[in-house]
Order: structure tokens, then C-alpha cells, then sequence
């Protein structure tokens, strides 16, 4: 990994201008964005930097199960789209969300480490999962945590929740569930972390491999912005 005092040269390339860092709509993606420029911060004090927000095709439909789209630009096209033409200098996503094949000419300059791979079980009164009634209804997205959910307990009943972290957590009463699944680490990003009844073991709830962790998008051909970037590449 680069050290940050050998990128020490290259550090007006990107101070000369307030850098455009793209990101989703959500209250989360922006918190996210901002963890990336206060860690950049850290080895380039004199960074300038402005989050452009967008609210991708993934944001507006709310309807399609996640289950359905995992693995494709669901969350990520248009604002890889922003980043080709050059509107943005580089993009912060979630690394999960991440489409399996990256557009022609982007690149990923860097992978932080997970803020918390776990996920965190939401429910009423503050049960574990061990203690959810029969029969008990549980909200959840991905098709890992459905899948997962029915093999521990075949008597749970998993309804598909879609929308952002706050959105979800009022689903919890809006649609009389006993609980939900959402990422721990995106309670504790979101200062939510008071929400979380339990980090759920691995050995029920076997995370995302990137779950926790995010994605620094470029384009491929800017081999002076990837090694900046490399400072918050995991070692």
C-alpha cells in the first residue's frame, strides 16, 4: 500500500480544486462519503471537497425485492455514469453494492476496512433471536439474509423491506413486525446504534464478505488519483 508521504508530489492535483466526491441520496451513502474525505483529511489536511449527491435508479424503486437484483448497477448506474463523463472525481459506495462486473473504464482504487460485518437484529421489546415468538415476522432485503433466516428457524415469516435505514426502522411498527434485519454498521454510521437489540452470530446470520466495508470507484485510466487514493486501501 502506498504510505501517504510518498503521495506527498501528487497532493496538488487534487488540492488545486475542490474535489467531487459522488455518492447516493440517502442520509447513509452522505455520512459514508464523508467518513472517506475526514480519512483523507487525515493525510491531506488542505483537502477541499464537496459530496454530490444522487439518487440512483436503485434509490427511486422501492418496490423490486433486493433479492432480485443483487450482483448488478442497481444502486451504483448512475452515478458511475457521472463519473465517465468526468462530473464527479471519483464515487463512495457501499462495497456489497457493488455491481459484479464494473463498467468499461472505471476501476475500484480502494477498500476500507469493515466498520462492522455483522448484522444487526432490530425488534420489538429488544429480543434476541432467540427469543422472537413463533410464527414471528422479520423484515429483510438480501436474498442471503431470507435464505439464512428460514434455514434457523423455518416458523419465521420474512417480509421483504426495501427503502433507507430510518425507512425500514419504521417499518418495524408501520407493518406490525416483530423485527428487522438491517447492517450494524449502518446504525452506527447513522448514530443508531442504541437500535440495535443484537449483533446476530455468524454461525445464524454469515455476513456479506464486504458487508461493513467501502468502495472507492474511479476512473481507470487516472493512475495519479488511484494512488492517492491508496491511503485508505487496507494494508
Amino acid at each position: 500500500m502506498p504510505k501517504a508521504g510518498s503521495m506527498i508530489k501528487n497532493l496538488p492535483m487534487v488540492i488545486e480544486k475542490v474535489v467531487k466526491i459522488g455518492a447516493r441520496a440517502s442520509p447513509l451513502a452522505i455520512k459514508q462519503a464523508e467518513e472517506i474525505a475526514a480519512e483523507l483529511k487525515k493525510s491531506y489536511p488542505s483537502l477541499r471537497y464537496e459530496v454530490i449527491t444522487t439518487e440512483t435508479y436503485g434509490d427511486k424503486d422501492k418496490i423490486t425485492p433486493l433479492s432480485e437484483v443483487e450482483g448488478s448497477d442497481f444502486f451504483t448506474r448512475e452515478i458511475e455514469e457521472q463519473l465517465l463523463k468526468g462530473e464527479i472525481d471519483f464515487a463512495v459506495h457501499s462495497a456489497k453494492d457493488l455491481p459484479e462486473k464494473l463498467p468499461e473504464g472505471l476501476a475500484i482504487a480502494a477498500v476500507t476496512k469493515s466498520l462492522d460485518p455483522y448484522d444487526a437484529l432490530v425488534s420489538q421489546d429488544n429480543l434476541s433471536i432467540y427469543n422472537l415468538k413463533p410464527n414471528a415476522r422479520i423484515g429483510a432485503s438480501s436474498l442471503r439474509r431470507k435464505t439464512q433466516l428460514q434455514q434457523y428457524r423455518a416458523d419465521f415469516k420474512i417480509v421483504d423491506i426495501r427503502g433507507t435505514i430510518q425507512e425500514r426502522l419504521e417499518k418495524l411498527t408501520k407493518e406490525n413486525l416483530d423485527a428487522i434485519i438491517v447492517a450494524a454498521c449502518a446504525l452506527l454510521r447513522l448514530g443508531l446504534a442504541d437500535k440495535i437489540s443484537q449483533r446476530v452470530p455468524f454461525a445464524i446470520l454469515a455476513a456479506h464478505p464486504l458487508q461493513g466495508a467501502l468502495a472507492i470507484e474511479v476512473k481507470k485510466d487516472n493512475q495519479e488519483l488511484k494512488e492517492w487514493l491508496g491511503v485508505l486501501s487496507l494494508p
